[in-house]
Order: structure tokens, then sequence, then C-alpha cells
């Protein structure tokens, strides 16, 4: 990853837009996905998202170890692509996390620094859909000594 990719990523996972940008579009609902350029099942996430309702951006990059370091998130937690959500308050989304945990996530707004569905699930979002798949949504705070918490139980 060349330093002006990492540079990219890090101001549009971190800043928060700007007076243009914010007239353009709803920053909580305002969606940057990093995927990587191959995976198929990340773009049907995001497709899944802009007809939620929601405003997708995707930056396709060979490596994103780098936008989840600086995202806290942990090994455990997670999937095949990272995206962040909200204005002032950014939230990081960690692979395939459904509809309503994001909408849940920017109705609360807890004090979290974001969810994650670790790996990719099978009937998740961008997996083959399925409203009955059971799977779990993890809230977490980036904190290194710091447990994930269970956000949502899909399927349930």
């Amino acid at each position: 990853m060349t330093k002006s990719q990492i540079a990219a990523a890090l101001s549009a996972l971190f800043i928060t837009f700007t007076p243009a940008q914010a007239q353009q579009a709803d920053p909580d609902t305002s969606i940057t996905v990093f995927k990587t350029p191959w995976c198929g099942c990340c773009q049907l996430w995001a497709d899944r998202m802009i007809e939620a309702g929601y405003t997708v951006r995707t930056r396709d990059m060979e490596d994103l170890s780098f936008v989840r370091q600086q995202g806290g998130i942990s090994e455990d937690l997670q999937a095949c692509h990272t995206a962040v959500i909200g204005g002032a308050r950014r939230y990081v989304l960690e692979g395939h996390v459904p509809i309503e945990a994001v909408e849940r996530l920017m109705s609360e707004r807890p004090d979290i620094r974001g969810i994650a569905v670790p790996g990719m699930p099978t009937g998740s979002l961008g997996m083959g859909f399925d409203p009955g798949a059971r799977y779990t949504v993890y809230a977490f705070t980036g904190a290194t000594d710091a447990e994930p918490t269970v956000f949502l139980e899909m399927g349930q």
C-alpha cells in the first residue's frame, strides 16, 4: 500500500464531511466500504445497503489490515470488508452487518467504536441472504483489553 493510499483511507475513515459534502449526502446514511477488488460478496452487501436507502462509496484496496487497525477491529472480529458510517460520530461496520443492526446503531448511537459480523456467515446480508439465518452481531469499543459484546442476535 502506498503512502497516498494510506492517507486516502485514513481521511475517508476518520475525517468528518465538509459542508459541501454534507449538502450532497446525509452523513448518517452515507457509508464508505473498504474492500478487496476481487470480493463479490462485499459488493452484494453494498448493493443491498443502496437498495435500503444508504449512499454507498466503495474503495478497493489490496490490503485492509491498516484500515482494520485504525478502526480498532481485533482479529477475532474480522470479516471480508470494513465500512464506516456517520458524521461527527463515525462508526465502523465490519463484515456482513445486517440492515437492522445498522439502523439500531444509528438510532441508539451507543458509546462504542462499531459493530461486526465475524467471518462470512451463510445467510447474512451479501452471503445468500436468508432472514432466518442465525448469527451474532457484536459491538466493540476498539480497546485492546475490551471483549466484544452481543449487539444483536439474528434469526432468533
